[in-house]
């Protein structure tokens, strides 16, 4: 008995669903949009910050350059020896090589390269004169100069133990070398040195009063 109404009682009824959703996900017009979207803002980011990272690359190129002539003389000073500072500005990319004067076995102490993009560069407008270059050493006319009279040698520098700069012939070697990214003026930096005591200072290029002039660092 209980089987037979089982079977006469009418299923229970279901309700109408909904329209059927489609499958989940974005279309190809989204995912060109989103994709065009991240690439604007790509672009900008990367117009925005090239200027800087350009500018990072010359201060790093210039803070390497101070760092490495002014490690030439300590050495020499601690080690109580003669060590030399070759710049070269030959190829690309610009090197500096500290190397020792050991007349039986001479050897490359340190090989250092700047940035492919920056370079030992005396950008055409610098100030040309004695009284506006650094520390009025020279005019400007060679990137790397370090033959200021009485020295004789523009590009090697020799360390003595007592800390002074001088050239091949014992010379006091006073002088500067320009540092710049090829092409952009305003991205100059500069270094000279003052033979007798070895002291090093930093200089940037600047317009102060609408006149360009080297700012120390």
């Amino acid at each position: 008995m209980m089987d037979d109404q089982c079977a006469s009682r009418k299923p229970f009824p279901r309700k109408k669903t909904a329209l059927v959703r489609g499958v989940n996900g974005f279309s190809m017009v989204e995912l060109l949009i989103v994709m065009t979207v991240g690439l604007i803002v790509t672009a900008i980011g990367f117009i925005t910050l090239a200027p800087a990272m350009k500018q990072i690359r010359v201060s790093n190129a210039y803070n390497t350059t101070l760092a490495t002539i002014r490690q030439a003389r300590e050495m020499a000073v601690s080690n109580r020896d003669i060590y030399t500072v070759t710049l070269s500005n030959a190829a690309v990319p610009s090197t500096l090589i500290i190397s020792d004067t050991n007349p039986v076995n001479p050897h490359v102490v340190e090989t250092v390269k700047l940035p492919n993009d920056v370079s030992f560069d005396n950008e055409p407008g610098i100030p040309n004169t004695v009284l506006t270059s650094p520390d009025n050493f020279g005019t400007g006319a060679q990137a790397i100069d370090f033959a200021q009279p009485p020295a004789t040698q523009s590009n090697v520098i020799y360390f003595y133990p007592d800390g002074a700069a001088r050239d091949a012939n014992s010379n006091l070697n006073n002088g500067v070398v320009y540092i710049a990214r090829p092409g952009e003026l305003m991205s100059s930096h500069a270094i000279s040195l003052w033979g007798a005591t070895g002291r090093l200072r930093g200089w940037r290029l600047i317009y102060k009063s609408g006149v360009l002039t080297w700012s120390q660092m």
